[in-house]
């Protein structure tokens, strides 16, 4: 199963660094203020950053250079309920302020509230329609919400202000293939590894799709990039793993399913495959516990219910076999000859 390439991008909104020196006005404290906390920004200076934007406030409570830049300080220190009271305070003072909009957009995203992220997307599209990135964004959220055709519009509009955004044409790629075009897909990700070949997430959406198109060679070339760039990524090294099974290497792939599953226990996909590799070795009871622990974080994962009744069967488990290739049937399974033949034999043929 493929990870998804979400590429939120956040417009930051910082002053030139200054010292604090005596001023004029409150105003013109909380200015120097933000300048100072903007300097500490740029330095990776976090938590003195905040400190100056508390301070600017303090001065100013309607700065919004310092409440804006304070919830971006806030989020890059990872309070992104702070970011957010932030950003919505920005958009009380001021709501032609793009950032607020398209960053407070990214917050809500990333909680998958799509619904949300699409209205403050709307609004930056709004204030800035020559922007690319909230076009961007907001062809993201359309296609959280599984409207495609407005997701394709939107990425199109964002590649044509900003053609050589290659996240842009990675996010398309992705659209493509989730809507069958395969071809057209891998050629979004190859524009994305032309503009930017260190592109980690492109490399391994060509490893899956050249996969799907029986390039097992390719695929294993493309996921060892991958690889290369981020090896601390367990999807890479499962989707490489997969390749090798479906190649015939089930001994190269476990290697790698053993290195996906040390990076991330909680990944559904690989105990699958390792179940795959275990039953491939008749070892059917381990196969079947990481079959087991496979559903448990992902019981819609259909063809493993399938692998998990056979191998169920080949303990002579008969009915408890014949549940697991029901639930198979049931979410729709395909592509899986030995499970249907079995569904023939021992749960009847569909009506």
């Amino acid at each position: 199963m493929k990870t998804p390439l979400h590429v939120l991008l956040a417009l930051i909104l910082l002053l030139p660094g200054a010292s604090i020196v005596a001023a004029q006005s409150r105003a013109d404290s909380a200015r120097l203020y933000v300048a100072r906390g903007a300097s500490w920004f740029e330095k990776g200076e976090i938590e003195r950053a905040i400190s100056d934007y508390d301070l600017a406030l303090a001065f100013d409570p309607r700065s919004i250079e310092a409440r804006l830049n304070r919830a971006i300080a806030r989020a890059r220190k990872g309070d992104q309920d702070g970011a957010f009271d932030d950003y919505t305070r920005v958009l009380e003072l001021d709501p032609r302020q793009y950032a607020a909009w398209l960053n407070r957009g990214n917050i809500f995203f990333n909680r998958g509230d799509f619904k949300a992220a699409l209205g403050d997307y709307d609004r930056a599209v709004a204030v800035k329609p020559r922007e690319a990135t909230a076009w961007g964004n907001r062809g993201l959220a359309r296609q959280g919400l599984s409207n495609l055709a407005g997701a394709l519009e939107d990425f199109n509009q964002s590649l044509k202000l900003h053609r050589r955004n290659p996240r842009m044409w990675a996010n398309l790629g992705n659209l493509k293939r989730a809507v069958g075009e395969v071809d057209a897909a891998l050629q979004c990700f190859n524009r994305a590894i032309e503009l930017d070949p260190g592109l980690s997430d492109a490399w391994n959406e060509t490893g899956n799709l050249l996969a799907e198109k029986g390039d097992l060679k390719g695929a294993r070339m493309a996921f060892d990039r991958a690889i290369d760039l981020d090896p601390g990524r367990a999807a890479f090294f499962n989707n490489r793993g997969r390749a090798l099974l479906a190649g015939g290497d089930p001994e190269m792939a476990a290697g790698d399913i053993e290195r996906a599953l040390s990076l991330d226990p909680n990944l559904a996909d690989a105990w699958a495959h390792r179940g795959i590799i275990r039953a491939e070795r008749r070892d059917y009871a381990r196969a079947i516990a990481d079959f087991d622990r496979a559903l448990e974080l992902n019981p819609r994962l259909a063809n493993t219910w399938a692998n998990r009744g056979m191998a169920l069967l080949m303990q002579g488990r008969t009915e408890d076999a014949k549940k697991s290739l029901s639930r198979y049937r049931e979410l729709g399974g395909k592509g899986n000859p030995a499970a249907e033949e079995l569904l023939r034999e021992i749960c009847g043929r569909r009506k």
